[in-house]
């Protein structure tokens, strides 16, 4: 096997500007893709919006809901032209970093039964499978459940 040297990343805030790079990585890689709006939404919510950049291209972006001690991971991707360079590890210890930072103590997300690699990030990771829901996510054949998943944060 050859190793694969991890490019240098800046992982900074989402901007307006990066909007229409966001919202293309998302249609490039999901069926059922949030639009550019939604992520505006997320922004004028006061979400914590990153965005990871590789060479001056738009590589993933993470976004989260941080309240009453709690964080959610709405929405995290790796770019198809950025996967299996160990990108999505760095964004997610940066996504809870800032969970951290916001005062949370545990965070949530949920992830598609038929995406094992990403399941496999977050076990790695210390989350848990602590339920499921039902029919959670638009799928080409009707809907698709969600994999709940959890991981208590140590503190920093």
């Amino acid at each position: 096997m050859v190793a694969v040297a991890r490019p240098h990343a800046e992982i900074r805030a989402m901007r307006r500007e990066d909007l229409p790079a966001v919202a293309a990585m998302e249609a490039a890689s999901y069926d059922f893709p949030w639009t550019q709006g939604i992520f505006s939404d997320c922004l004028k919510a006061g979400h914590p919006c990153w965005v990871m950049w590789v060479e001056g291209e738009a590589a993933g972006y993470g976004v989260l809901s941080v309240a009453a001690g709690e964080a959610h991971v709405l929405n995290v991707c790796i770019g198809p032209a950025h996967r299996g360079l160990g990108l999505g590890r760095l964004l997610m210890r940066r996504l809870l970093d800032i969970a951290r930072w916001n005062g949370a103590t545990r965070v949530f997300l949920e992830v598609r039964p038929s995406n094992p690699i990403a399941q496999k990030l977050y076990e790695s990771m210390g989350f848990d499978e602590i339920g499921r829901r039902p029919k959670y996510y638009p799928a080409k054949q009707g809907r698709e459940d969600a994999i709940v998943m959890a991981l208590d944060l140590l503190p920093s």
